[in-house]
C-alpha cells in the first residue's frame, strides 16, 4: 500500500495481538472480582494485575492505531467504518445498561407487589413470606444482609451529577475550539474534562466507603444493594474507561494530531462521554431519587 491512501484502497490492517490479550485481561479481572467476592484474599492483587494488563493493552493498542493514522493509511471508507463501530459499540452499551435498570424495574414494579401479596401471585405470601412488607428499598424477604440505609440522593449523587453535567459542558467547549484551530481552548477544554471525569470517581469511592462503613449498605444487602452496586459500579467503570480514553485524546491535541476537518477520534470520545452523561442521569433518578 502506498504512504498515502486512495479513495479506492480497501485498507487491511496489520494482524494484531491486542483482541486476544483484551480477552485475558478482563478475564483476569473477572477472576480477582470472584475470588475477592467469595473472601479469597488474593483476589485484590488478581484484579490489580488484570487492569494493569488492560492498562498495557489501552497503550499499545491506542498506539498502532495513531500510528496508521499518523501514516495517512486511512481514507473516508476507514473513517465510515470507525464512525459506524463506534455507533454500535455505543448501542450495545445502551442496551447493556438497559438490562440493568430492566432488572430494578422488574423487581420493583412486577415482583415486590407480588412478594407483598398483589396479582394473581398474591395469594401464597403469606405462606412463603409472612408479614413480609412490599416497600423500596428492600432487601428482600428475611433481610438479608441485616438492616441498612439506603443511599440519598441529594449528597454525593447530587454533587457528581453536577460535575457530569458540567464535565459535558467542557467537553462540548473543547470540541468548538477544536473546529476553529483554537489550540489553547481545546487544551483547557480536555483538561477540565479530564479533571472532573477523576473527580467524580474519587467521590464515588468515598461514597462506597461510607456505604460499606456507615450504611451497612452491601452487596449482600439484598435486591437493592446487588442492583444498587451493579448499576453504579458499572457506570463508575466507565466513566474511569472514559477518562483514560480522555488523557490520550489530550495527549494527541498537545502533539496537534487533530485538525479542525480530521478529529474523529476526539469525536468518538466526546460521544462516549456524553453517553456516559446520560446514564447517570438516568442512574441518579431511578437508583437514588425515586
Amino acid at each position: 500500500m502506498s504512504a498515502k491512501a486512495q479513495s479506492d484502497d480497501y485498507f487491511i490492517p496489520d494482524p494484531s495481538p491486542w483482541p486476544i490479550v483484551g480477552m485475558f485481561s478482563v478475564f483476569t479481572m473477572l477472576m480477582g472480582v470472584a475470588l475477592t467476592i467469595n473472601g479469597v484474599g488474593v483476589g485484590k492483587w488478581v484484579i490489580f494485575a488484570g487492569l494493569l494488563l488492560f492498562a498495557f493493552l489501552l497503550y499499545r493498542w491506542f498506539r498502532d492505531v495513531v500510528d496508521e493514522s499518523l501514516s495517512n493509511r486511512y481514507n473516508k471508507q476507514v473513517d465510515t467504518s470507525f464512525r459506524m463501530g463506534m455507533f454500535w459499540f455505543i448501542a450495545s452499551e445502551v442496551f447493556f445498561f438497559l438490562s440493568f435498570f430492566g432488572a430494578l424495574y422488574y423487581i420493583r414494579v412486577i415482583a415486590l407487589p407480588w412478594l407483598g401479596g398483589e396479582g394473581y401471585l398474591g395469594s401464597t405470601q403469606e405462606l412463603l413470606y409472612p408479614g413480609f412488607e412490599a416497600a423500596w428499598p428492600s432487601h428482600g424477604p428475611g433481610e438479608m444482609g441485616g438492616d441498612f440505609t439506603p443511599m440519598g440522593a441529594w449528597g454525593i449523587p447530587a454533587i457528581n451529577t453536577l460535575i457530569l453535567l458540567t464535565s459535558g459542558a467542557t467537553i462540548t467547549w473543547a470540541h468548538w475550539g477544536l473546529k476553529v484551530d483554537n489550540q489553547k481552548q481545546l487544551i483547557n477544554g480536555l483538561i477540565a474534562t479530564v479533571a472532573l471525569g477523576l473527580i467524580f470517581v474519587v467521590l464515588q469511592m468515598y461514597e462506597y466507603g461510607h456505604a460499606y462503613a456507615d450504611l451497612n449498605l452491601t452487596l449482600g444487602s439484598g435486591a437493592y444493594g446487588s442492583t444498587f452496586y451493579m448499576l453504579t459500579g458499572f457506570h463508575g467503570f466507565h466513566v474511569t474507561m472514559g477518562a483514560i480514553m480522555l488523557m490520550a485524546i489530550l495527549g494527541r491535541s498537545m502533539k496537534k494530531h487533530f485538525s479542525a476537518h480530521n478529529h474523529f477520534a476526539f469525536e468518538a470520545v466526546a460521544w462516549y462521554w456524553h453517553f456516559v452523561d446520560v446514564v447517570w442521569l438516568g442512574l441518579f433518578v431511578f437508583v437514588y431519587w425515586l
